[in-house]
C-alpha cells in the first residue's frame, strides 16, 4: 500500500499498534510447558478482546490464527499440541485485520537462556532485519535491503532462506513489492514515499535448503538446524523509515 491520505496512515498505524500489543501479550505466555496450540487459542481470544480478526485464516484456507515455528521449523509452523521446553527457539508470526487494514510481523524468543550458538543466531537474525529495514528509504531498491539481510547472516556464519520474501502490505496482507532476503545493491523495485512494507527473513544455522512437513505448511531446515525469524512493518520515508510495529526494545529471552 502507498499511503495516499491521512485516513490510510491513521488506520495502518492503529492496526499496527494493536498488533504489537497482541504479540506482546502472546510473548508473555511463551514459556516452558505451554503448547503452541494454546498460544494459537490465546490469539483468538485476544483478537476478540481488541475487536480485530486474525488475518492468517484468510490465506489459502489456513486453519490457525498464528504461525508458530519452533527450532528447525523456519516458517509457516502449524501450532502443535506439544509443550515447549527449555532451550526451544519459538518464532511467532502474527497478523490482524482492523477496519480493512492488515498487519504482519514476527518475533523469536528463546525459552530460557539460549546456548551460545543460539544466542549468536538470534542476534544475527535480528540484526539482518533491523539493518535492512534502515535501508527502507525513498530512492533505494528492494535489492538494497536483500543484500544487507544476506550479508549480515553470512558474516555471522549463517544462511538465509530465499524462497520466502518480505512484501508490501495494507489493504491485503501480501502486496507489491516483494522484498527477497537477498539481492544486489541498486537492483529490484524502487521504494517510494509512503509505501508500507514488511521487512523479514529467516536466518538458519543450516544450509538455505528446506522441505515442507507432511502437514502441508511447516517448513523445516534441511538438516535440522535451528532457525529464527524477525519481521517489521515500516513506512518508507525520505531520510529514515517510520517503524509501525516497533519492537526494537524487545528482548529475545522468554
Amino acid at each position: 500500500m502507498n499511503i495516499k491520505n491521512p485516513k490510510d496512515e491513521l488506520m495502518i498505524r492503529e492496526a499496527a499498534e494493536i498488533s504489537v500489543e497482541i504479540l506482546s501479550e502472546l510473548g508473555k505466555n511463551v514459556k516452558e510447558g505451554v503448547t503452541p496450540l494454546e498460544l494459537d487459542k490465546l490469539m483468538g481470544e485476544l483478537c476478540k478482546e481488541y475487536g480485530v480478526k486474525p488475518n492468517f485464516p484468510t490465506v489459502d484456507n489456513y486453519q490457525n490464527n498464528l504461525c508458530i515455528s519452533v527450532n528447525d521449523v523456519a516458517v509457516h509452523g502449524i501450532p502443535k499440541d506439544v509443550p515447549l521446553k527449555k532451550g526451544d527457539l519459538v518464532s511467532i508470526d502474527t497478523g490482524i485485520t482492523y477496519k480493512g487494514y492488515f498487519t504482519d510481523h514476527c518475533w523469536t524468543w528463546s525459552i530460557g537462556t539460549p546456548s551460545k550458538q543460539n544466542a549468536k543466531l538470534l542476534e544475527a537474525g535480528r540484526a539482518a532485519v533491523e539493518n535492512a529495514m534502515a535501508k527502507a528509504v525513498v530512492g533505494n531498491r528492494t535489492g538494497d535491503l536483500g543484500y544487507v539481510m544476506e550479508k549480515t547472516a553470512k558474516d555471522n556464519g549463517f544462511n538465509i532462506i530465499k524462497m520466502y520474501v518480505g512484501h508490501g502490505i495494507g489493504k491485503s496482507m501480501h502486496e507489491y513489492p516483494d522484498i527477497p532476503a537477498f539481492g544486489k545493491p541498486g537492483t529490484g523495485d524502487l521504494l517510494v514515499d509512503g509505501m508500507v512494507v514488511c521487512v523479514e527473513c529467516q536466518v538458519v544455522d543450516d544450509t538455505g535448503h528446506i522441505y515442507t512437513d507432511e502437514d502441508g505448511w511447516s517448513v523445516h531446515t534441511e538438516h535440522g538446524g535451528n532457525s529464527v525469524m524477525f519481521e517489521y512493518m515500516v513506512i518508507v520515508r525520505k531520510n529514515k523509515p517510520e517503524i509501525l510495529t516497533n519492537t526494537l526494545d524487545w528482548g529475545v529471552v522468554a
